[in-house]
């Protein structure tokens, strides 16, 4: 993994460089082990980006990505970003004048 700030390359394994949007990193209390959500921008079926997720360790110059082992990993991270999506869409649906009447007193 080649990381350029928000971004990073990857090899895939037909040897093509990939280049990656990194959409967060997190620490986990509960596993000890730090973790990289991205995404190559690529489309599934449906047409939904499809969204990755690796255990990495920060501390190295050149960080190897490692494949989450268990359904506990998977879980935290669906909890994260289930709970951004949220946010998100609180966020895209408030009104862009919330407080468009008391303004007109």
């Amino acid at each position: 993994m080649e990381n350029n700030n928000n971004t990073f390359k990857v090899i895939n394994d037909e040897g093509q460089e990939i280049l990656c949007d990194i959409l967060f990193t997190f620490d986990s209390e509960e596993t000890k082990k730090s973790y990289i959500v991205y995404t190559d921008n690529s489309k599934d079926a449906d047409g939904n980006i499809q969204v990755y997720a690796s255990i990495y360790d920060p501390k190295q110059d050149n960080p190897k990505l490692d494949p989450i082992e268990t359904d506990q990993e998977w879980k935290i991270i669906e909890t994260i970003l289930n709970t951004l999506q949220e946010e998100i869409k609180k966020k895209t649906n408030k009104p862009n004048n919330e407080n468009s009447e008391n303004s007109e007193q």
